[in-house]
């Protein structure tokens, strides 16, 4: 990888929000006349020849967005059914405990904030998808030319990069085998890589509600 790729130098974490759980991205830095005028020129030499296997990618946003990126992201992949092009975007955060006036407080914290990690195969429409998302800057590389990271790099970041043998698929109904949720049938939406998971739709007081199922606890039917 470039220089351009040097996470731990060119990013200054960012100050803890004084509040407990998850942070808020109720504040943006960034007006909204400037997220409007992002460039949004399409790369003339995006598709590799051979380049058909997924790989990890940075993508670069306006601070504050990063949540808001990878919400937008997920939401194409499931409206243009691109799930076999594109299968998670992350935010990576990692839990800090602050103790203030005798009082601890638990909290989510980007670990790099202002990017968002996109595991994709690359070609003209997952490059369209990610680089036309609103708050998005560009992906990280030589000339915002999207760049793979290496194996040493994702593990920097806490994420497993080897294979996991996966014998669902999205759509393929499954019923749980253990844990909580023992005993339950249900379709598979989403299928987690890293996490080693599957989401499937439950039917919660009435309401329906995606959980999250380890591989470990999941029986396809």
């Amino acid at each position: 990888m470039t220089d351009d790729m040097n996470l731990e130098s060119e990013v200054t974490p960012e100050v803890n929000p004084e509040v407990s759980g998850v942070e808020e991205e109720n504040t943006l830095e960034t007006p909204e006349e400037e997220v409007s005028e992002a460039p949004r020129k399409k790369s003339a030499n995006i598709k590799q020849q051979g380049d058909d296997e997924p790989h990890w990618y940075v993508v670069h946003t306006y601070s504050g967005y990063e949540n808001k990126v990878k919400a937008d992201i997920e939401k194409t992949i499931e409206n243009r059914k691109l799930q076999d092009q594109m299968f998670e975007v992350m935010v990576p955060v990692t839990d800090v405990t602050e103790v203030k006036n005798g009082v601890k407080k638990t909290m989510s914290k980007k670990i790099f904030p202002g990017y968002v990690l996109v595991h994709m195969i690359k070609n003209d429409v997952t490059w369209y998808v990610v680089r036309n998302t609103r708050g998005v800057t560009g992906f990280v590389g030589p000339g915002s030319e999207p760049v793979p990271l290496t194996e040493i790099e994702m593990r920097k970041l806490g994420v497993k990069t080897s294979d996991i043998v996966i014998d669902v698929e999205i759509g393929d109904t499954i019923k749980v085998i253990a844990g909580a949720w023992e005993g339950t049938v249900g379709k598979i939406k989403t299928i987690s890589r890293t996490k080693q998971s599957v989401t499937i739709d439950m039917d919660i007081f009435g309401r329906s509600t995606d959980v999250e199922i380890s591989l470990d606890d999941i029986q396809k039917l």
